[in-house]
């Protein structure tokens, strides 16, 4: 892959609606003051959007002060409102009620800290689409763009801090997985009698593939590869269901320090077995390290090793990781539909030209490939 197309996958800007902040605030008091009823005189300030919002959703902060109980409350919230259509979604749905369900049941029947959601809507009448509203938690989070693998706080940390992160991130994903009866907690993710949760989830990203596909029907051949040799190795004994997090990564983690203060984006929360969370989990670092060698940069290449987090899961849960080859190739397909929808986004916008080699769709196409031919190492 060249320089220049590494380069533009990584400063992507995910262009979206233009979202007026102010009728935004105005619009979301009335909605607040109608919500908590008579006397509750919710005062809005503060209100900003985040840099970087957008890719799944559209996020603005801001400060609430209403009466409750005769007493004044004062808090920093954020309200998660779903795209619109006409800003071209990376994905195709935004079920929001789905994710205020799973972040009150993790934050209930679970150790990982996951702020607190109070308000939803699900109609576009208040603000043209429909949102949530949490509370706000303060700390920092890897980052996405660049990757942190980079720099920042977490570059600059002792080896001693830095293993100290690795062992929360692991531990929260283990903490997640604690909902092993996940229907009876969350029955409006219970996957469909026949198949199984895996065949499921499989078929949903199949289904994702052919809707980034729907305008312009190209097919991307490292992704319909990984299609193919995915359904070739079926794993004969998936592992039990558990709640599965979704886009387990610690770019969706917010520390304090070493401790975890916040476990973020839930939009893709699913009943699975515990390795599609764990392969994700793996994965994304190491594409992010992939970034850092191709510009030889030191990255971070001693943190979220394959061995080191399998191990620290295992002694942490109790159980054995199964699959784990294919569940690495398959988080790497998963993600690079994403990647690709981003860059037909990114055409759309005016941002890049089409590339003509359509792998190039996918940033890390490369170590899809190596995978899929067996040559890829986890520990180089």
């Amino acid at each position: 892959m060249s320089d220049e197309a590494i380069s533009d996958s990584i400063e992507t800007t995910i262009t979206t609606t233009e979202l007026d902040v102010d009728e935004t605030g105005r619009r979301l008091a009335a909605w607040l003051g109608a919500r908590l009823g008579d006397g509750a005189a919710p005062e809005i300030t503060n209100l900003r959007r985040p840099e970087g919002s957008g890719m799944s959703s559209i996020s603005v902060l801001f400060d609430l002060a209403w009466t409750e109980g005769g007493e004044r409350q004062e808090r920093a919230m954020v309200a998660r409102l779903a795209p619109e259509a006409a800003a071209l979604p990376v994905f195709p749905g935004y079920d929001l009620q789905a994710q205020f369900d799973a972040m009150r049941a993790v934050r209930e029947h679970t150790a990982a800290p996951v702020p607190r959601v109070r308000w939803i809507e699900t109609s576009p009448e208040a603000l043209g689409t429909p949102f949530l509203v949490m509370d706000q938690v303060a700390g920092a989070v890897p980052v996405d763009n660049p990757p942190y693998v980079f720099g920042g706080w977490l570059s600059e940390m002792s080896a001693d801090e830095q293993a100290a992160v690795q062992e929360t991130s692991v531990r929260m994903l283990a903490a997640v997985h604690t909902i092993t009866d996940p229907v009876a907690v969350l029955p409006g993710l219970a996957p469909s009698a026949s198949g199984g949760s895996l065949r499921e989830h499989f078929a949903r990203e199949r289904d994702y593939y052919e809707w980034t596909r729907r305008d312009d029907a190209l097919s991307i051949p490292c992704l319909e590869r990984s299609f193919a040799w995915l359904e070739e190795n079926w794993p004969e004994q998936p592992s039990p269901d558990v709640l599965c997090w979704g886009d387990a990564r610690i770019g969706n983690i917010m520390f304090d320090g070493t401790e975890a203060v916040a476990v973020l984006d839930w939009e893709s929360a699913a009943i699975a077995p515990r390795e599609v969370d764990l392969g994700w989990f793996i994965f994304f670092h190491a594409q992010f390290q992939m970034i850092a060698d191709f510009f030889e940069m030191p990255g971070l290449p001693h943190l979220f090793r394959r061995d080191d987090v399998v191990a620290a899961y295992e002694r942490l849960t109790g159980t054995t990781v199964r699959d784990l080859d294919w569940h690495l190739l398959y988080a790497a397909l998963r993600h690079g539909i994403v990647m690709s929808q981003i860059t037909r986004r990114r055409i759309h916008f005016g941002e890049i030209e089409a590339p003509t080699d359509l792998d190039e769709y996918v940033m890390h196409h490369p170590m899809i490939n190596a995978l899929l031919a067996g040559t890829y190492s986890w520990e180089s």
